[in-house]
């Protein structure tokens, strides 16, 4: 793979609180900036991913599937972006991120206990989620100490030479502050970083419209002088060039989301029926079977409803016999 940067976070319209990207616009916005690969990581949800894998196939673009979760140990939630690289953690990503909607939601919103990725980490690539994430939350704190425990005894043995502390600048308050101390982390602990830009929208002058959809998920008006500000107009789709020049002080995090983008290969089939693999007893075919089931069930069940005993119980029963010859052509 030819490049010098891939996106690798990102959220599309699907990412329902603060996303604005169109999938397609999106292909093309890539395939014009000279990128070979992205990702979408939409929040908590993979709504996105067909739509996009076809999208980027035929546009010759390489799709990287992932998702942005909340992720809780015994702290408040933090944010934490897996990546696929086949079709293991692609199994493994679809469970968690069922789990947190089945198991984990906190007012409506679905988290994932750290402890679910005990087991469940196989074939996924994490991104520290930057400020937000577990470890940018205590760097910030002013706790690297703790913050390189955390690192190396919860997130390295989970995904070992699979965990990369996630560098972003985009404006925000904390940013700098957060990245000189990941900086400081990741020499003293030897982990790869990678740049991201935590991308919202495709265009700059698109910020406006991103955060009247935020504010009306937070039911708050744009002129709200105390609404919190979570956003920048610079968490647009950078081009390689962009990037390059935000990190020119720290080139081997581009080179890392291309590294990145190489190691992830996860290949879906679509467009194919897959059934369900039903044990049939010996010498039968499943169709067989399926038929002797149908007519047993159906002598069960006309027990319940008609006289078996009655001397019009033949006649009553042949529109059944008919109803269920014809389900069992159909199927």
């Amino acid at each position: 793979m030819t490049a010098t940067f891939v996106h690798l976070h990102l959220h599309t319209e699907y990412s329902l609180v603060d996303g604005l990207i169109r999938v397609k616009p999106l292909i093309k916005a890539v395939a014009a900036a000279g990128m070979p690969a992205v990702a979408v990581t939409d929040m908590s949800n993979l709504f996105a991913m067909i739509k996009f894998y076809r999208a980027a196939h035929a546009a010759g673009i390489k799709p990287l599937v992932g998702a942005e979760l909340w992720v809780q140990d015994q702290e408040e939630p933090s944010r934490l972006v897996l990546m696929c690289q086949d079709l293991m953690g692609y199994r493994h990503l679809t469970r968690l991120i069922s789990r947190a909607y089945l198991e984990g939601q906190q007012r409506g919103v679905p988290i994932v206990q750290k402890a679910w990725l005990e087991g469940a980490s196989e074939g996924l690539i994490a991104l520290s989620g930057g400020r937000e994430g577990e470890l940018g939350r205590l760097l910030l704190r002013g706790h690297p100490d703790q913050a390189r425990t955390v690192l190396e005894n919860d997130w390295l043995r989970l995904f070992p030479d699979r965990f990369y502390l996630e560098l972003q600048r985009t404006g925000r308050a904390g940013e700098e502050e957060y990245l000189q101390a990941a900086v400081d982390l990741a020499v003293a602990s030897g982990v790869p970083v990678v740049a991201s830009n935590d991308v919202r929208f495709l265009e700059r002058d698109q910020f406006e419209a991103h955060e009247a959809r935020v504010c009306i998920q937070e039911g708050v008006t744009l002129a709200h002088p105390d609404r919190p500000r979570h956003y920048s107009d610079q968490q647009y789709l950078r081009t390689p060039q962009e990037m390059a020049e935000l990190f020119a002080d720290l080139p081997e995090a581009l080179e890392n989301s291309v590294e990145i983008a190489r190691r992830c290969n996860l290949e879906i089939s679509l467009g194919k029926n897959v059934l369900p693999d039903f044990p049939v007893p010996p010498g039968m075919t499943a169709d067989e079977y399926l038929i002797e089931q149908s007519k047993v069930g159906l002598e069960r069940r006309l027990k319940q409803l008609i006289d078996v005993e009655a001397a019009d119980f033949p006649a009553r029963r042949q529109p059944y016999d008919e109803r269920l010859e014809l389900e069992l052509k159909v199927i």
